[in-house]
Formats: structure tokens, C-alpha cells, sequence
């Protein structure tokens, strides 16, 4: 019997006692006994009662009052439900919510419709004075609200004439931005331009380059890109096949050495600070995109999720869940091309009137010195980020920082354990969830190692299954209605969450079949829709999530998700590889999965170490990059001709098991060398570095 059928059954039974005016309180007393006494003393006790008939008679409860003690004995569960004692954060966690959602449908009704951009705008007329945002890289500066609402301001008048002159460019279109983290202030303020104008901003990962690059900008259905001046060799790779299709470049600076390619330099400079009128996007709804953040997903490519206006604010709010009020100063060394750190993280203090603390690049050693300088009290993480910070040398002033909450996700339970233990009672808040999906999980008691956490209320609002999967055919396995079979309570499955009015997938910009691949119909009953997470977790009978993998072509590496069809893909391009395999292995002490390319030879061809890396150094981003290389006479294949890689994920890098030549990604030598067995062991006890 469920937990609902447990209660109705209890409030069933206290209603007819009530009615038929009989006392309640034996029932609740035995209830309370059984279930912090346990049966052998609750019994044993009530053994006494009965002998004690004689003397306790003048105030015994009627035989109906008995009958009702005995029968919560009987219905109810021996034990006290473990999903109880967290009823109160339980509580209090679903009332912020419905808050927080009566607050955000109010914003969205209202004509013209109140988003993120005229939040901030008005923050900027209340208080121009107050630091919005903190740049620590170089040229270090702080912006405030009426300073950075100027430069919006700015980037959105000239923009408009600049699109204004172009032919056939409609006001509203998605505008792609290519930018580094050296100009990030920069970026801000022409994305925060460009949404005062109404159009949505695709945020490119600007580690791309050649094939998924250009894909990425054709894919956001863009006709605009601007880039970073740094990231002018990456734009010329795939210039001719932007101009092919009409897409408009300009630089972000002042003058322009690409033939073809203009800048928008002079243009920002001369432009007014004017306010923007509200009715450049009085066309905007609340499932208009706003933004386009970029996933690898499993077609190997990266693919531009949409994120709504709605969505937006949804994100962005989840500050306010977690505690961060307007006087907090937060730390975010997460790249503004991820929902955590542009919407999560600019755009969540901006709502909120906190401060943002940004720097170009993590550093471990900086790390707290940027906190204790800024006096940051709030920081950002993926998992990878604390685990690096506890792997850094210990120093007297470890504790002596402000900062009281972290917010994040992918965080592995030694690591949290080792972080509080060594910086101090530092409340985590661990996500899951993401970018295109409908739904996510806050682990908001702050159990150490589970990534969210449900309870019987949330799963009433956002329901989910969690189902058996099968990994030879990569789907969920179904019974004999073809339903999908859920597992048991902690067992590991794949995660499917509901997709309803309230929590519609929205998907993908372009073909909608890219979308449809993401959903998973006939889940418990026909007809419905689920959306496939691609992730393997489970959840306990206290309701908290647990992650255990990542499914498909996709593996997670320094907080980053690699498409192993698009390392494929680079990888085949060199002359002397005929067939590569790509796959993720774990490593020991490592958060998420390596990189290995099972490759075979082409005929006459012999592996050059130094060649390889330079042709992954140039053409990969660095958390894409395979660190091992396994060189094969022939690689299997399925008799549907897939790639077969359970096998070799088991058998790892494990130079003791695996016969063939092995190669490890050398940085120092810049070249792949050969795996021995010290380095191996090495790779192992954590002292090589990947």
C-alpha cells in the first residue's frame, strides 16, 4: 500500500471516531509507540494495560476508542516512514515554490509582458549606484547597475542600425555571440542590448571550431554573428560557409583585418545611452525563446536548446530558493555558454540585486583570495571545481572566508564531505538537471551525496519514473503491454520526467525531429509523454536522487558533457586512423568519465603520438580531448553495424587486462605516449595529472 493509501486510510479512520464522538488520543498514542518503541515494547506495554485492567478501569477509553487504537496498529506501517522526518523541509520547500510560481505566472500575464530585461531595467532607475557585477581578470573593474544599463543601452541602438541596414533582417531574429571569457562585461552587455531589442541570443561555446562551430551558428538560424577579435582564427576556419548562407559577421572590436567581416567598435562608441522603448518586444510571450545554450546531447553535434522566456525566470529564481538575498556577493567561475553560469548566475543576481563576481578562468590558488577580497558569500560549482579546491595544498586560511552557501551540481559525496570538513559548515545546494529538459531536482536538506531530492508533493506536481533500461539497444525495456518497467525503490534506472502543460519540452531549435528523439511515449499508461534525461539514477525510499551514469554517446568530463561522435568525427579526419571508437572510462579520484578512443590503423600506416596530439590540440576543446589511445587489429561491431563499447568501458585503461598498444595524452612531451605500467599507476594514485 502507497503512502497516499496509508493516509487516506488513517484520515478515514479519525474521521469516524470524530463522528461518532469517541476520543481519538488512544489511537495516536499507539500509533506513537509502535513507532518509536518498536513491536516488542509497544506490545509488551500494552500486555501491562490489559493486566492492569483493574486499576486503570476508571478512566479507560470506551471499547470503541480501543478498537481505534488497535486498528492504526494493524493498517499502519510498523515502522515510522522514512520520507517523514523530512517533512518539514518537505514543506517549506513546495510552499517557496508555489510562491515562487504565482510570482512568475503574475509577471508573465501582464501586457506587455514583464521579463527578466525590465527587471532590470527598473533595478537600474531605483539603483544606479549599486555593483552589479565584478570583473577580476584583466583590466579588473566593478559595473553597476546604471553603468552596465548603459552599455546595454548603448549595444542596443547600435545594433539596430546596424541591423536596420541590413536587407531582409527583421527586428526580433536570434543573434549569435562568439566571445571569450576576456571579454566578458563586454558580452553582457551586448546580450543584455540585444534582449532589450527582443532578440534571442544563441551563446556559442567559443572552445568550437571548424565543423560543430560552424554548425552551432547555423543551427540557431542567426543571421547576425559577433565574435570575439581573440577567436578570429576559429571565425576564418568556417567563414566561407557562414557567408554561403548569408549569416552577417562583425568583430567586437574596432577595426576588422578579415576581408568580408565588419566591427562594431566605432558603432558602440558613438551610440547614445538613451533608454530603450518597451515596445521593440511588446511581440515577446512567455514561451518565446529568449536564449539558445548549447548541449551535446547524443547526436553529436552540439544542438541549441531553447530556453523561454519563462524558463529564464524559472532558472534565474532559484537563487531565491536557496537562501541568496540581495546583500549576498556570489562567486561564478562557470562559463557564461552554460544555463548555470549566464542564467543561474548573471542573471539570478541581476533579478535579485545581489552582486556577481566573475573571473575568465578557474584557479584553485585564486580561488579563495578572489573570496576573501570581494567578500564573496556566495560561490558556484560543478563537481569538478570543489574537488580541485580540496586538491590544493592546505593553508592556515582555509576557513577564514565569508562564504556560507554553494550552489551546484555533480558533486561527489567524498568531495562534499572533504569540502566541509576542510572549509568550514559550508551549505551545499546540489541541482540536477538540464538545459533542455522540463524539469530538475534540488536536494534542498542538503543530504550529503544525493543530487535532489522528491516527496509526495512534488511528484504530485512534476512526476517522473524511473525505469529499466536496456543498454544493448539503448531503450527503455517494456512488459508485456508495452509499458516501460519501473525498478525498485534504490535501484539504478533511467530517469523519465512527465511532460504536461506546466512542464512542457519545449526542445530544440531547428528540426523537430532532433526533439522528438528526446521523448519517450507509453511510459505507465498509453498515450503519455515522457522526456528521456539519458542519465541513470536512484532514488531511496526517502526520496532523494543518487546518480549513478550518463547513457548514449555522451560522457561527462571537467563538468563538461562530450559527444563522443563529435570527437569521432575530429579524430577521423587524420590520415593514418581508418576506424575510431570512442568512449568514457572512470578513473579512480576522478568526478565523471575520461575519454578513450579505441582506434583501428588504416593499411600501411603507423601511429604517430607527436601528429595526433597536435591535430586533437588544435581541433578539440581541451575537456574533449582523449586521453588514452588504444590502437586495435579490428573494432567490433553489432550486427546492426554499431560500435560495440561495453566491453572495452569495462576493461578501461588497465594496462595489466588490455594486450593492445595503449597511449597516454602527454601535455609536457605534447605528444601521445606510450601507457607503461608506472604511468599507469600513476594515473591511479592521482600524481598524473589528466
Amino acid at each position: 500500500m502507497g503512502v497516499w493509501q496509508w493516509l487516506t486510510m488513517l484520515l478515514l479512520l479519525v474521521l469516524l471516531v470524530g463522528i461518532l464522538g469517541y476520543p481519538v488520543w488512544p489511537a495516536a498514542v499507539a500509533v506513537v509507540l509502535r513507532w518509536f518503541l518498536g513491536d516488542r515494547l509497544c506490545f509488551l506495554l500494552l500486555g501491562l494495560v490489559t493486566l492492569a485492567w483493574l486499576w486503570i478501569s476508571p478512566w479507560q477509553p470506551h471499547l470503541p476508542g480501543l478498537v481505534a487504537a488497535v486498528l492504526p496498529l494493524t493498517l499502519l506501517p510498523a515502522q515510522l516512514p522514512p520520507w517523514l522526518r523530512w517533512l518539514p523541509a518537505d514543506v517549506v520547500f513546495i510552499a517557496k515554490a508555489f510562491y515562487l510560481a504565482l510570482s512568475i505566472r503574475k509577471r508573465l500575464s501582464r501586457q506587455p509582458l514583464d521579463t527578466f530585461v525590465d527587471a532590470f531595467e527598473r533595478r537600474a532607475r531605483e539603483q544606479p549606484g549599486r555593483v552589479c557585477l565584478v570583473w577580476t581578470g584583466p583590466g579588473a573593474c566593478k559595473v553597476t547597475t546604471g553603468e552596465l544599463d548603459a552599455r546595454a543601452c548603448q549595444a542596443a541602438w547600435a545594433l539596430k542600425a546596424e541591423l536596420g541596414n541590413m536587407e531582409g533582417l527583421r527586428a526580433g531574429e536570434p543573434v549569435a555571440l562568439l566571445v571569450g571569457a576576456w571579454k566578458v562585461i563586454s558580452a553582457v552587455s551586448l546580450w543584455l542590448g540585444l534582449t532589450k531589442l527582443g532578440c534571442p541570443v544563441a551563446w556559442i561555446n567559443p572552445h568550437s571550431r571548424g565543423a560543430p562551430l560552424a554548425h552551432s551558428v547555423l543551427s540557431s538560424g542567426a543571421r547576425v554573428l559577433v565574435v570575439d577579435p581573440d577567436l578570429k582564427d576559429s571565425l576564418e576556419e568556417v567563414l566561407p560557409k557562414l557567408q554561403a548562407a548569408h549569416i552577417y559577421c562583425f568583430y567586437l572590436s574596432h577595426a576588422s583585418t578579415t576581408p568580408g567581416v565588419g566591427s562594431l567598435g566605432a558603432a558602440l562608441d558613438a551610440a547614445p545611452s538613451d533608454p530603450v522603448p518597451a515596445h521593440l518586444r511588446t511581440k515577446i510571450t512567455s514561451r518565446s525563446p529568449a536564449l539558445f545554450i548549447y548541449t551535446s546531447g547524443t547526436t553529436g553535434l552540439p544542438k541549441p536548446a531553447i530556453l523561454t522566456q519563462e524558463r529564464v525566470l524559472q532558472v534565474s529564481k532559484m537563487l531565491f530558493m536557496c537562501g541568496v538575498t540581495a546583500d549576498d556577493v556570489v562567486y561564478n567561475v562557470l562559463p557564461l555558454y552554460h544555463t548555470m553560469g549566464l542564467v543561474l548566475g548573471v542573471i539570478g543576481c541581476l533579478e535579485l540585486g545581489a552582486t556577481c563576481v566573475l573571473t575568465p578562468k578557474f584557479s584553485a590558488s585564486r580561488f579563495w583570495d578572489d573570496c576573501r577580497q570581494h567578500g564573496v558569500t556566495v560561490i558556484q560549482y560543478v563537481g569538478e571545481v570543489l574537488r580541485y579546491l580540496c586538491n590544493a595544498p592546505q593553508q592556515p586560511e582555509d576557513r577564514a572566508h565569508k562564504v556560507r552557501l554553494a550552489m551546484g551540481n555533480g558533486l561527489r559525496k567524498d568531495v562534499w564531505e572533504t569540502f566541509q570538513k576542510r572549509f568550514g559548515p559550508i551549505r551545499i545546494w546540489e541541482f540536477y538537471g538540464a538545459t533542455e529538459g522540463n524539469t530538475g531536482f534540488v536536494n534542498y536538506p542538503g543530504h550529503c551525496g544525493a543530487v535532489g531530492k522528491t516527496s509526495c508533493f512534488l511528484r504530485m506536481l512534476a512526476p517522473f519514473e524511473i525505469v529499466q533500461f536496456d543498454m544493448e539497444a539503448a531503450e527503455p525495456m517494456r512488459d508485456e503491454r508495452g509499458l516501460c518497467i519501473p525498478v525498485e525503490p534504490g535501484k539504478p534506472g533511467l530517469l523519465l520526467t512527465k511532460v504536461l502543460s506546466h512542464l512542457p519540452f519545449v526542445g530544440y531549435h531547428g528540426s523537430r525531429e532532433l526533439s522528438e528523439r528526446k521523448l519517450v511515449r507509453d511510459v505507465q499508461h498509453p498515450g503519455d509523454i515522457y522526456y528521456n534525461t539519458g542519465d541513470i539514477l536512484s532514488v531511496d525510499r526517502e526520496g532523494f536522487f543518487y546518480f549513478h551514469d550518463r547513457i548514449g554517446d555522451t560522457f561527462r568530463w571537467k563538468g563538461e558533457n562530450v559527444s563522443t561522435r563529435e570527437v569521432e568525427g575530429v579524430l577521423s579526419l587524420v590520415d593514418f586512423l581508418q576506424e575510431v571508437n570512442v568512449y568514457g572510462v572512470s578513473v579512480p579520484g576522478c568526478e565523471g568519465k575520461v575519454g578513450i578512443a579505441a582506434v583501428r590503423l588504416a593499411p600501411g600506416q603507423t601511429f604517430d603520438g607527436q601528429k595526433l596530439y597536435q591535430h586533437v590540440h588544435k581541433w578539440l576543446p581541451t575537456y574533449a580531448a582523449p586521453h588514452f589511445i588504444r590502437v586495435q587489429d579490428t573494432l567490433e561491431i553489432t550486427g546492426t553495424f554499431k560500435q560495440v563499447k561495453s566491453h572495452l568501458v569495462r576493461e578501461g585503461f588497465d594496462v595489466g587486462i588490455i594486450t593492445d598498444p595503449l597511449f597516454i595524452l602527454d601535455r609536457q612531451a605534447q605528444a601521445f605516449q606510450p601507457l607503461t605500467t608506472d604511468t599507469y599507476q600513476a594515473v591511479c594514485e592521482g600524481t598524473w595529472k589528466l
